[in-house]
């Protein structure tokens, strides 16, 4: 197995000013390191970071920020698309990005790009994500549903209000029951 990196090895608040320095356009590779080198000489940790550690360290952040923004503009494209389509396209959706996620691990772990060690993280990472998306299209369900009771109250309502008037206004009875209909959207 590889050695973790001495960026891996960082405290976490460290790490932390490493990334917000890295993510900082005014600051080069070079500033960064030697502002985290001298935050770890002040709070007496034993370890540096070298130059290309750091370098590394940000290019695979990069890639990683590239795949996000690559899947936002992917979910983005699909919300669009499915947006006004019954929940359970978007369901299907979301069950084929899993699949396809679990694919590209398996593939993954077969190639040897993630060792033994590092695959039963990955994959809960993976079963968590399944879990976080089965609540959301849970509660996106449920948006739905509950939109669709508001609707059908206001117009409960506005049938209501319309059939008092037009009793008011002399409509008959027949008429009356037509307009409330219409309004509540039943067929005669």
């Amino acid at each position: 197995m590889a050695r973790p990196s001495t960026i891996e090895q960082l405290p976490p608040d460290i790490l932390e000013q490493l990334q917000a320095l890295l993510r900082d356009p005014r600051v080069s590779q070079m500033e960064a390191t030697k502002e985290i080198n001298t935050i770890l000489e002040n709070v007496g940790h034993p370890e540096r970071v070298s130059k290309s550690a750091v370098n590394r360290y940000s290019m695979r952040m990069e890639q990683v920020g590239e795949r996000l923004r690559q899947s936002r503009q992917v979910a983005q494209m699909w919300i669009a698309k499915l947006g006004a389509q019954p929940q359970g396209q978007v369901g299907h959706l979301v069950n084929e990005i899993l699949r396809t996620l679990a694919f590209d691990l398996s593939m993954t772990m077969q190639q040897g790009e993630i060792d033994k060690e590092e695959a039963p993280e990955v994959a809960k990472m993976l079963k968590n994500m399944a879990i976080a998306m089965e609540r959301l299209e849970k509660a996106a369900s449920e948006n739905v549903k509950r939109e669709q009771e508001i609707k059908q109250q206001a117009r409960k309502e506005a049938a209501e209000v319309a059939e008092k008037v037009a009793k008011q206004g002399g409509l008959s009875a027949d008429s009356v029951q037509e307009l409330r209909r219409a309004i509540l959207g039943v067929k005669s």
